[in-house]
């Protein structure tokens, strides 16, 4: 009886953290982006927010010495169909000249491979649709990233549970 106690505040401490603590990032709410969601980041990430000609807000979340960096594209949706939106993605990203293949795939985004001569670089894309508006998650575009890297970028934006 006198382990069972110490034991069950162990295993209530360890559910407390639960799924939203990944990778030991910090919730980051992106509401004040315009951007109704909350995401994992790392704790020395900086925010930049840019509205692009009034019709999309893009976020990027960059900490360099964590070897982060997310953008967040968010616009009027063309369809509510999330399998419309996420190919809509797939062909995009499927239009560059480097693209080799896709390495995971689920019904909100992917993982993707793009091969320069011998050299590997990955990407991802991750889609929400949410008030008539569609989040596109993405790696930023000035850095060249392992799968690993991806794997966890990819892992951070999936919106933590309220």
């Amino acid at each position: 009886m006198r382990l069972l106690f110490p034991g069950l505040i162990l295993v209530l401490l360890i559910l407390a953290c639960g799924p939203d603590d990944r990778a030991g990032y910090r919730s980051l709410d992106l509401t004040q982006y315009n951007i109704p969601v909350t995401i994992q980041a790392p704790d020395s990430a900086q925010v930049v927010s840019t509205t692009l000609s009034g019709v999309m807000d893009d976020v990027t979340i960059k900490s360099p010495a964590d070897r982060y960096a997310v953008q967040v594209l968010a616009s009027d949706a063309s369809t509510n169909d999330m399998a419309r939106l996420k190919a809509d993605e797939v062909e995009l990203v499927r239009g560059n000249r480097y693209f080799e293949r896709i390495v995971t795939e689920e019904p909100q985004g992917f993982i993707f491979e793009n091969k320069i001569d011998t050299s590997s670089a990955y990407g991802f894309r991750y889609i929400i649709y949410r008030g008539d508006r569609e989040i596109v998650f993405q790696n930023s575009f000035d850095g060249v990233f392992s799968l690993a890297e991806v794997e966890n970028m990819y892992e951070s934006v999936k919106p933590v549970q309220q």
